[in-house]
């Protein structure tokens, strides 16, 4: 049972789960308040044509041709649709839609191009297994970059997210919140890659603060609770895959999102039973 724990690879899998699932899991908190679920979603999914575009360009795969297209093609989706929104009459979510789907399709469209990449399959799917002492640091660097931006900038970060108009009457520069939010959404993203890969990273950064917001009406347990479930949920999924032999990635989300299931039939306040038994 206590085999994993002398393993090295799966040490750092522990302690790579530890620091992505925290950061995720923090900020699935602005996520959940913002109501940007499906744009994490669309987002996610811009990744896989930034690895396809860095493998055409270098005609290899590696972690940093994957980690620096996957970056790439998500800022400019994302902050695409920002500027499409700010400078025409299309809506962010219209924006949002056309350009992922469009990147999307042009990653599915270059995959031929890309001769026999078969770990490939890692990327989308995630293989938290296989870190590095560089993944590491790297997921420590950027996991400090979104805890101090949103720990800095917490307050006007809520006065932006729930009234806009009152928070520039404050002096909150509103834009600027509203892109740094968008940045730190896709560090956080992009950080989940090799966790949980590029189709699955959507379930990691929203199911920890959803699953809180269910439990609990303070902010700051929204955040912080988030990332406590967020950093045990994926260590526990981690154990579970080591035992009973199924992919990582998929083991992560499927405890996050049987936490949810379970605080949605039995929250105390907001749990369906709960109700039921009230009524």
């Amino acid at each position: 049972m206590f085999a994993p724990f002398h393993d090295p690879f799966f040490q750092r899998a522990l302690l790579a789960g530890l620091l992505i699932g925290f950061t995720n899991g923090f900020f699935s908190g602005f996520v959940v308040l913002r109501r940007t679920a499906l744009s994490v979603s669309a987002l996610s999914h811009t990744m896989l044509p930034g690895i396809a575009l860095g493998i055409l360009i270098t005609g290899t795969l590696t972690q940093a041709n994957a980690f620096i297209g996957a970056l790439t093609a998500a800022l400019f989706v994302g902050l695409g649709s920002v500027v499409v929104s700010r400078t025409s009459r299309i809506d962010q979510g219209t924006a949002l839609a056309i350009l992922y789907t469009t990147a999307f399709a042009l990653g599915v469209a270059a995959l031929k191009y890309l001769g026999n990449y078969g770990d490939l399959q890692h990327w989308l799917f995630g293989d938290i297994r296989l870190v590095s002492s560089n993944d590491l640091w790297l997921a420590f660097a950027i996991g400090s970059v979104i805890l101090l931006g949103s720990c800095i900038f917490f307050r006007p970060l809520l006065l932006t997210l729930f009234e806009s108009s009152v928070a520039s009457a404050q002096g909150v520069p509103v834009r600027a919140m509203n892109y740094l939010l968008f940045l730190m959404l896709i560090l956080a993203l992009v950080t989940s890659l090799q966790a949980v890969g590029c189709v699955l990273s959507v379930g990691l950064l929203v199911a920890p603060g959803a699953t809180i917001s269910l439990l609990t009406n303070r902010t700051p347990v929204l955040f912080w609770g988030g990332g406590i479930l967020g950093a045990s949920g994926s260590v526990v999924a981690l154990l579970c895959a080591y035992w009973i032999d199924i992919p990582a990635g998929p083991a992560i989300v499927i405890v996050l999102g049987t936490a949810f299931l379970l605080a949605f039939l039995l929250s105390p306040k907001y749990g369906l039973l709960s109700g039921t038994r009230r009524s």
